[in-house]
Formats: C-alpha cells, structure tokens, sequence
C-alpha cells in the first residue's frame, strides 16, 4: 500500500485490510473483487491485483507459507528489489539492500549532493555497502523513517538528523523540484451512464483498460442502445498520477433491468450496497450523492 502512497493516506485501508485478513491463512479463499473492494479509493489498483495472485501463488506454490530467500520473494507479482530487501531485513531479519525513494534521497545526500547525481547502478552499491548491520531489521525501517520524516525532499531537518555530522549535503539549501502541472497530463475523456430502475443501478466490471482494470464502473454511454432520455448529472475532473480523467455522467431512469448484449460483465446492484462493491472512488461518490440528493 505504501508504494508511491504516503503513510497519512494508507493508514486506515491499511487497517480496515489487516483486520479482514490478519493472516495469509484468512486471505486464502479471498476473491480478486473482495481484494479490490477493501483497496477502493486508494488507487494504483495493480498493486490489489498483485495482492490477489500472490497469495495463489503462495499457497499453491508455496504451501501457504511466506517464502524466506530473496530468489523466491522477489518472483512474486509486485515485489521488486527493494521491497523484497524490505522483507528480508525487516521480516526475516537477513541483512538486505533497499532503494525506495527516501533511501535514494538519503544516499544521494550522504554520500555526494543534489548536483552529483549517482546512478542507480551506484546506488545500490552505496545501499548494499551500509545495509550489513547487526540489527539489519532496525537499520532499515529506520533508514527509511529518517527519509520519510527528516531528510524530506523539500526543507529537511538536518539540525534533527544524526547523519548530519558527515553527511556532505548537511545543511545545504535544497532546490525545490517542479511538479508537473495538470496541463503536462495526458487527458482521458469518459462518457459513462448511470442507469437507474427500481432502486438499482447497472454496473460494469472493467476489463478492458488499465486504469481501474478488476474493479466495477459505470457503463460507457455507448454501449447500450437504449432510447431513454438523458440527464447529465456531472461532470468529474479527477487527476490520477500521470493523467487526468474528465468524465461526463448522465442518468438514465429505465422501467425495467436489462443487460446490455455484448462481452463485458454486468450486475445490477442496490445503490445503499455499493460501499460493499469494489468502486473508483469517484464513481462511488457520484453514486453516493446522487442518491442522497434524488431518492432512487
């Protein structure tokens, strides 16, 4: 979860998660949808879908126990160099390397400034000649919760931090990075439809892109021929990390249930169960209000 997601945002998925499944035991009969239902509104939902195949590899490969060697850990889908040195460190107390973002940020520092920058090849040799602690678990959660609370990409705490006294960037000023704007985003314009009879709405599973692939949406407004007159209800700018989504939404109230004819999954659900359904978070929202503002 903590996988290009900040630790403020993750915490109460994360809790709602471990509380369903506490053990790999509890998550062994666990669908793809119920993964992704407990996941909605976090985003970046490969990372769920990983969740859901790595523990079918787990227990069909590996008897329903965690691997221990990085060989194994790191061929699980989602799991890379780091995070699988994470693990071993941390999880199996086996002395490991790891690069996330904050370790980067920190041996950059360390070891030369903001304008020498070291490549990733050089990096990793940095991060493999300190990780040899004795307590390799405590070296790197605490590598990490420096770079996370301290040595922060912007205004770091170097009177704070006890690397400072031969850190060779100790000190200096920190050049802020641009981020990009919203016009540098790719834009994706959606039609969808929001069909509504009997106090159900139609929903769509979405198989067939990558943003929000497993999970269920709304119907495009094309895919079904449907004669009944149009409400547009919103309109939705949401930004996702490399793109922005601009999505038009129009009601649709029909007198009797119908699947559209074509390959695409498709159920009809009661608008008060849709937290029990694994929704974009924007799309539940509309969902959410448009019920409250017009009973169905």
């Amino acid at each position: 979860m903590l996988q290009q997601t900040q630790v403020v945002t993750v915490k109460p998925y994360f809790k709602k998660f471990i509380k369903k499944y506490p053990t790999l035991k509890s998550i062994q009969d666990a669908s793809e949808d119920e993964i992704l239902t407990l996941w909605s509104g976090l985003g970046f939902y490969k990372r769920a879908r990983n969740i859901f195949r790595t523990k079918e590899i787990i227990h069909s490969e590996h008897k329903g126990r965690f691997p221990k060697t990085f060989e194994e850990i790191i061929k699980l889908p989602g799991i890379g160099k780091s995070t699988a040195g994470a693990i071993m460190s941390i999880a199996h107390q086996i002395p490991t390397p790891i690069l996330d973002g904050n370790v980067k940020r920190i041996l950059q520092r360390y070891f030369s400034d903001d304008k020498n920058i070291l490549s990733e090849k050089e990096l990793w040799n940095l991060s493999l000649s300190v990780s040899n602690a004795t307590n390799s678990n405590l070296y790197t959660q605490g590598i990490m919760d420096i770079g996370a609370t301290v040595c922060t990409p912007q205004n770091p705490e170097c009177s704070q931090c006890p690397l400072s006294a031969n850190c060779n960037s100790a000190f200096l000023k920190v050049e802020a990075k641009k981020s990009k704007k919203m016009t540098d985003l790719k834009t994706i314009n959606m039609k969808l439809s929001l069909f509504v009879a009997d106090q159900e709405i139609l929903l769509r599973k979405i198989d067939d892109q990558e943003i929000w692939k497993g999970l269920w949406s709304l119907p495009y407004t094309n895919e079904s021929t449907s004669k009944v007159r149009n409400y547009n209800i919103e309109k939705i700018k949401h930004r996702l990390s490399h793109r922005i989504l601009e999505i038009d939404i129009n009601l649709k109230k029909v007198t009797k249930k119908f699947i559209p004819k074509n390959n695409f999954q498709y159920q009809w659900v009661k608008v008060s169960d849709v937290e029990n359904i694994a929704l974009p978070k924007p799309i539940k929202k509309v969902i959410k209000n448009h019920g409250k503002e017009n009973p169905l």
